[in-house]
Formats: structure tokens, sequence, C-alpha cells
């Protein structure tokens, strides 16, 4: 198992975020309650490749450096997984053997007084346009994780992300592109923490509907039409 490190003073990721995400997209933040918890499972909804970056732009600004929860393989990109294993972040062996050392290394985490960034959908939704939809099926890693630890679960809904990128990846890339110059809004919303109830189905349900709820105050500030989950 490895060793979360302290909190790095300037973790690169975070403020590499802070600073590109402005050219990108004009960014806001609300929130239900004027300080995030000291430490605590930020649980975020997934939309495009561009949302890791606006949340950890918005958490950046609100003061939180959190230790990301992400699949495995990005500790394969040059450069990217470098910073990701120097900084301490979780890479999440699904379907492996070492899958159940994610929740150990998050409890350590938590335990140490840190935030987690955790994306509970477990990927990307199959979609090709660049509309708003809610958070699919959360998978149970993030209910065991809040039940093992105690620790409160802070829904993060944004919404704007998928108008960088999205589709396929000549649209993905072409969007990134022209980003700059479209600059479109982008909003995240951090909703009030809670303590889930369990490990099981109903706190996963329960986790989901706190995130729906902050993705649908994001997405009505941009103004985009909001539909009930699946």
């Amino acid at each position: 198992m490895g060793l979360i490190p302290s909190e790095p003073e300037n973790p690169v990721l975070s403020r590499l975020a802070d600073h590109l995400v402005p050219a990108v997209g004009r960014l806001t933040i609300t929130a239900d309650d004027a300080d995030l918890p000291p430490a605590g499972i930020i649980a975020a909804n997934h939309t495009s490749l561009a949302d890791p970056a606006i949340v950890l732009a918005a958490l950046h600004r609100l003061g939180a450096r959190p230790v990301i929860m992400a699949t495995a393989g990005l500790w394969r990109v040059p450069l990217l997984g470098r910073a990701l294993a120097r900084e301490g972040h979780i890479p999440v062996h699904r379907g492996d053997p070492r899958a159940p050392q994610a929740i150990d290394l998050a409890q350590k985490a938590l335990e140490q007084g840190r935030h987690i960034l955790i994306y509970a959908e477990g990927g990307l939704p199959d979609r090709k346009d660049a509309t708003e939809a809610a958070p699919g099926t959360f998978r149970r890693g993030l209910a065991r994780l809040a039940h093992r630890t105690g620790a409160p679960v802070i829904p993060v809904g944004q919404a704007g992300a998928r108008r960088v990128t999205s589709g396929s990846a000549m649209k993905q890339l072409a969007g990134l592109a022209t980003a700059p110059l479209r600059r479109p809004r982008l909003h995240l919303h951090v909703g009030l923490p809670l303590l889930l109830d369990g490990d099981g189905q109903a706190a996963t349900a329960q986790a989901r509907l706190a995130v729906t709820a902050a993705w649908k105050t994001a997405a009505t500030q941009l103004g985009e039409p909001v539909a009930r989950a699946a």
C-alpha cells in the first residue's frame, strides 16, 4: 500500500487548473454554506473530460486541495501521471486485485484531514451532444468509504463542462481549440454536507440525490433545462 503525503503547499494540478480554466470559460461558484468542512468526501458529477479541471479550479478558489480518486490509466499518461503520483492522488484499479487499496488510501487521507474528490459514477456518459443531464448511477465505493470513516459527503454539481469538450474525439479537440474564443459559461455549486445512512443501496441513492440537486442548481445558473434523474 502506498503512502499519502501531507497536503502540498503548492499543488501543481490545482494551481494549473486555476490558471487554465479562465482561458477556456467563465467560471462562477455558489455554495449553500460559506465554508467547506475541513475534511470530507467531495462527490462531483462527471460529464466531460474538462470537468475535473473545472472542479479543481473551483475548489482551489474555495481553499480545498483534494486528493483525487481517478482511474489508474491516468497514471500512465506522461507528465500527468508523474504529477498525480507526486501529489499523492489515488489510482483506482477497477476489476483488479489492487482495487480495495483505493478505499484504504482514501481512508488514510481522510484521517490526515484531507479532502477526497470522488466521481461516484465511475465514468463519463455515453452521449454525443453538449447538453446537460443528471448524474448517472453511482457505484457503491462512495457509500462504503463514508460509512467506514464517518466522513461527511460534500455534494458538488458542475454544469457547462460539455460546452468545452464533448462528443467524438474530433469534436472534443475542436471544442478545446475554440473554447478560448467562445469562453462558455461554467458553474459549480457546493451543496450542504451530509452523513450517509449506511453503506448500501439506500446510502448510495442518498448521495446521488444530493449531487443531482447540486447539479440542478448549477445548470439552472446557466439557464440550462434540467430533467429528473433516471
